[in-house]
């Protein structure tokens, strides 16, 4: 899909559900506070696998970060740090349950694809967990497909490897 045809959908879809997507980084207190809900939550899904997860999902780094806003509220984020040469690598993706099922996730990742690609990228790869099943079905529905896992998660059974081409 092309860059401007993107632009466009994801244009239609934000004033459909009336949400926001503001372009920020790390800094941003909206998505710190996301990303401590979302490390609590994973806590209990990762269990013992927990830490050593914890130790690639750093926020400090992350310069292009995407919040969702419903009501000047935030409802869901995600980010991007470069990997590669013309590749980046999609983190912290998340969207509390009562965001969810309204097409927060997509719009987020949509935007996050978007702007990789305004800044020349070609490739977005991620990992997420084999036991995080609606993020696993978000990543295949929007043409994500799995890969082997890469560093750091290439002995990992839990990680779930995808990439997907700009």
């Amino acid at each position: 899909m092309s860059l401007l045809i993107l632009s466009f959908y994801l244009g239609f879809l934000l004033k459909k559900n009336k949400m926001k997507l503001l372009r920020t980084d790390h800094k941003n207190i909206d998505f710190q506070n996301l990303v401590k809900t979302l490390n609590l939550e994973l806590s209990v899904v990762d269990g013992e696998l927990h830490d050593f997860y914890s130790q690639f999902n750093g926020t400090e780094n992350l310069e292009h970060v995407v919040v969702a806003y419903k009501d000047d509220r935030p409802i869901g984020c995600g980010a991007f740090k470069y990997f590669g040469e013309a590749v980046v690598e999609i983190k912290r993706m998340f969207t509390p349950p009562s965001g969810r099922k309204k097409g927060t996730a997509a719009m987020v990742l949509k935007e996050l694809e978007v702007w990789a690609k305004e800044l020349g990228n070609k490739r977005c790869v991620l990992e997420t967990g084999k036991n995080l099943p609606e993020a696993v079905g978000l990543y295949k529905k929007f043409g994500y497909n799995i890969i082997p896992n890469y560093e750091p998660y290439k002995e990992t059974d839990n990680s779930l490897c995808f990439e997907r081409l700009l």
